[in-house]
């Protein structure tokens, strides 16, 4: 009885602390799109392994700076969901460029220095905690 009172005290506890991890923001972000950047690659998401994602990622250009625009996307929620541009599908050479803003709506994420751009073909929406690909465009 013993034994199965502690199995259940870990389940509920278990289960307890998933619950209050800090999921990511449902209300709907519609950050404005420079309407005058060059459109540079541009790819719709697929779902990945652990969630779902649907819309399009877009790397956007305007005086040598980059930007990637997630347009549209509906993701499933999860802890500590960030957004990369990466060189592969599966992150191992990768941009974070922060944490996802919401799991709805057009998002802007600036990219920091300079970097080779042409190099990373994959936009990913990524659970760093548990290192889970929720999903991810390839960018062409």
């Amino acid at each position: 009885m013993k034994k199965y009172l502690f199995s259940l005290l870990v389940v509920t506890t278990c289960l307890a602390a998933c619950k209050k991890e800090n999921n990511t923001p449902t209300t709907p972000v519609m950050d404005m799109v420079d309407t005058t950047a060059s459109v540079k690659v541009t790819g719709n998401f697929v779902n990945g392994p652990y969630g779902t994602v649907s819309g399009k990622a877009k790397l956007l250009m305007k005086d040598g700076k980059f930007t990637l625009v997630l347009d549209s996307v509906n993701i499933s929620n999860g802890p500590d969901l960030h957004v990369y541009l990466s060189k592969e599908i599966m992150p191992v050479n990768f941009i974070d460029l922060g944490k996802l803003k919401s799991v709805t709506g057009t998002q802007v994420y600036e990219i920091a220095g300079m970097p080779e751009v042409s190099q990373y073909k994959f936009a990913l929406v990524h659970c760093q905690l548990y290192n889970h690909l929720f999903g991810s465009a390839p960018l062409f």
